[in-house]
């Protein structure tokens, strides 16, 4: 069996190594010529722990081979983006090229599989395009649509022993698709039609966003009500049907950060919960950046000179290297658009950023006068807190405090 990855990013690198580490003969495609030489040479251009030896191992045993062209194959995975285009809509433009590229090559036999998170109906249409343009495959390919739903600095387990749902056009494609999935998933493999699946990824993420935005939430009220907000979940989190989760400076990520909109621009009128959880979220990084900006203006005022301020965490959660959709980055933006000499901004998982000009974390909060906690780092939960600076702890880095 050969096994094709188109895409081979934060998800299709790391499921086409636990594939390929299986003993399958894997062939990867990705557009970014720096990605493919990176490969090649068995290294990875993505952060993930353990990552980077079982993709040396399976490009050095020949398991793992990698370039810029899709070829023939028996399995073939679309893991591409999808993202935004006008007021959140989703474009799936880059799941439609991957499968146009894809049709000279399909054969009768093939599965076709989508893992990219997409709106609902997505897997109907690309099925709908490779039997338009190639008639004679219809009802001899298996067409299916499985989301995956991994922890980034956790993925390799969760993708080995996480539950998955998967969903075909029909039942025949439905099960080829979980008997590919059984070569290397220990999890269960639950099965259903395309349009549930997709509705199933989307509801995932929605339905933490809502309850970070509860969390949120709580935290703008706590805040004017000169509450520790910290404090006051632990102890709301005693009552043995409450779990309240941990608010934070937004919600960022390519899931959670963005899936929920895919049901908004459906179906605008039915979810407006969801939508409200979106612009709650959305609004705590905001809300962040001006309290950053009051407090340095206040500081100035007082001190009579303009404060250092530190930046702590870029990433959109702890302990990554992935500032897609991150509400930090947001926040050292909108702040730096005011001012930029006095800012010192860290993140401990990358090592350049070509735009900011990263400082190491304790050098920086030992040099600030104040102090914006953005991520909670666990290099950061090294520090002691400081009386004598300024800190303003929106990732909960010292929750009693």
């Amino acid at each position: 069996m050969l096994v094709q990855f188109i895409g081979l990013g934060y998800i299709g690198l790391p499921t086409a190594a636990v594939v390929a580490s299986k003993g399958m003969f894997v062939h990867g495609v990705d557009v970014n010529p720096h990605v493919i030489e990176t490969i090649r040479r068995g290294d990875i251009h993505i952060v993930e722990p353990g990552l980077g030896e079982i993709v040396r191992e399976s490009v050095e045993k020949g398991f793992l081979q990698v370039s810029l062209s899709p070829q023939s194959a028996d399995v073939h995975l679309v893991v591409v983006p999808t993202p935004f285009k006008g007021a959140h809509e989703p474009d799936i433009s880059f799941v439609e090229a991957a499968t146009r590229n894809l049709l000279p090559l399909l054969k009768e036999g093939d599965t076709y599989i989508i893992e990219s998170t997409s709106p609902v109906g997505t897997t109907e249409q690309m099925a709908a395009l490779i039997f338009r343009e190639r008639p004679e495959l219809e009802n001899k390919i298996a067409v299916a649509y499985c989301p995956e739903r991994v922890l980034p600095g956790n993925v390799l387990h969760e993708l080995i022993h996480n539950d998955r749902v998967i969903g075909g056009i029909d039942e025949l494609s439905t099960e080829k698709a979980k008997a590919f999935y059984r070569l290397f998933v220990e999890g269960e493999l639950y099965g259903t039609n395309a349009r549930t699946a997709e509705m199933c990824k989307l509801t995932e993420n929605s339905s933490r966003d809502v309850q970070i935005a509860f969390a949120n939430e709580l935290s703008l009220i706590c805040d004017k009500a000169d509450i520790n907000v910290w404090e006051l979940i632990q102890l709301a989190n005693r009552h043995p049907r409450v779990n309240i989760l941990q608010p934070g400076s937004g919600v960022g990520g390519h899931c959670i950060a963005v899936d929920p909109w895919f049901i908004v621009s459906d179906y605008p009128r039915e979810s407006r919960l969801i939508g409200m959880a979106r612009e709650i979220n959305n609004y705590k990084s905001f809300w962040c950046a001006e309290k950053i900006r009051n407090v340095m203006l206040e500081f100035e005022l007082k001190h009579g000179r303009k404060p250092l301020t530190a930046f702590m965490g870029l990433a959109f959660k702890p302990n990554i290297d992935d500032l897609r959709e991150s509400p930090a980055k947001y926040i050292v933006q909108k702040v730096m658009q005011s001012e930029q000499n006095n800012c010192l901004v860290v993140e401990p998982n990358i090592e350049e950023h070509s735009v900011f000009k990263l400082f190491g974390y304790q050098e920086a909060y030992e040099r600030a006068d104040i102090v914006a906690f953005l991520v909670a780092h666990d290099e950061f939960k090294t520090l002691t807190y400081r009386e004598d600076k300024v800190i303003l702890d929106f990732a909960g880095i010292f929750r009693t405090s």
